[in-house]
């Protein structure tokens, strides 16, 4: 048997099989369910911060760099002190955000994005791999599974053609189809020497946004990819070893709608949480103001500064405001390092629980 020779864009076959367009019906009703209620939030930055450190989180477990909520919210408290988990998964939240900056001033997906992206996770300039040796192995056999493109020129050519589909005006594919060859073939070339996974994770939801079938950066498949992650390598194999496209383009469907779904309830719990919170303060205390609410909810774990800086008030302001905030139940106290913080316990519980409540 010749080696595996990865293919050009597009795929030579017609994707679109009546499987398929089955299930595009339902993936795309939740999708456009989850952007309605998404752009029902008056301050979407709420969603992006907190989302996006959730989906920082399980994108960088996908790779095996293992933080808890807890250490990820200290980060961004005490950053001296931590781990070299939480720094990765900082970095993960820093390229998407930058990645969502770029695509929403220029509405492509270019080389320069993806190479600024991966820049940003890895946290260097190595750009494309320019020696060869990179092999995917099976973790638990040790053996070779798939040999990407080995040389810079030819990765580079895979990386411009991959630029041209992804961009392509003129080509008529439902975009959650193309979203799955997208993945597919930046995996396959696996362009880095680190980085692909979580890059390519970045992508999809880039994607999302560029297509306009989500107007911010809010649904995350780490989690799914997670929970499926035999038949997520199985699925790219069958595609590189028999053209099973069908299976591999229904899994990530299937991924997006349950992941659309479960986002749908974390929102809706987060949007319910942030009126509750809303009301109890302004009923009940006299330094009510919009921009302490969001404060609250921009940053699960808030301090001094925070307040300082968001609300334009002097520090001993700030730190009246938290510690009666403390005593009414509403935040809970706690110190990383010399510092105090301050956490909203009830965002924290929504953003950590391990499986979203299907009630």
């Amino acid at each position: 048997m010749s080696p595996f020779k990865l293919k050009s864009l597009p795929p030579e076959k017609d994707l679109e099989t009546k499987p398929i367009l089955k299930a595009l019906a339902n993936t795309h009703r939740y999708l456009a369910e989850l952007k309605g209620i998404a752009e029902s939030i008056p301050n979407q930055n709420i969603l992006i911060n907190t989302l996006s450190l959730q989906e920082a989180k399980d994108s960088s477990a996908v790779e095996n760099i293992i933080t808890t909520h807890d250490e990820l919210y200290k980060h961004s408290i005490v950053t001296n002190k931590s781990s070299g988990a939480a720094k990765e998964v900082k970095y993960y939240t820093k390229a998407l955000k930058k990645g969502f900056e770029l695509v929403s001033e220029h509405n492509i997906l270019s080389i320069r994005h993806i190479l600024q992206i991966q820049s940003i996770l890895e946290n260097n300039d190595a750009g494309f791999r320019k020696l060869p040796g990179t092999k995917l192995i099976n973790d638990k056999t040790g053996k070779n599974i798939y040999t990407p493109p080995q040389d810079p020129v030819q990765i580079k050519t895979y990386m411009k053609n991959l630029e041209s589909y992804i961009n392509s005006s003129t080509d008529d594919t439902d975009p959650l189809v193309k979203l799955a060859v997208i993945h597919y073939q930046f995996e396959s070339i696996h362009p880095f020497y680190d980085g692909n996974g979580r890059t390519g994770r970045i992508l999809n939801i880039l994607y999302l946004v560029i297509t306009d079938l989500l107007n911010i950066p809010i649904l995350y498949m780490s989690r799914y990819i997670i929970k499926n992650r035999p038949a997520y390598y199985e699925g790219l194999q069958n595609v590189r070893n028999k053209d099973d496209w069908e299976s591999w383009i229904l899994y990530i469907l299937k991924g997006i709608e349950e992941t659309a779904q479960d986002t749908i309830l974390i929102i809706l719990k987060i949007k319910q949480l942030f009126l509750e919170t809303k009301h109890e303060i302004k009923n009940n205390y006299k330094f009510y103001s919009h921009d302490l609410i969001n404060n609250l909810f921009l940053h699960p774990y808030t301090k001094i500064d925070f307040l300082i800086k968001d609300l334009s008030i002097s520090r001993g302001t700030a730190t009246k405001y938290l510690e009666q905030l403390v005593q009414g139940g509403i935040l809970h106290k706690a110190k990383a390092g010399r510092s105090n913080f301050y956490v909203n316990s009830r965002l924290f519980l929504i953003l950590s629980r391990i499986e979203t409540d299907k009630q």
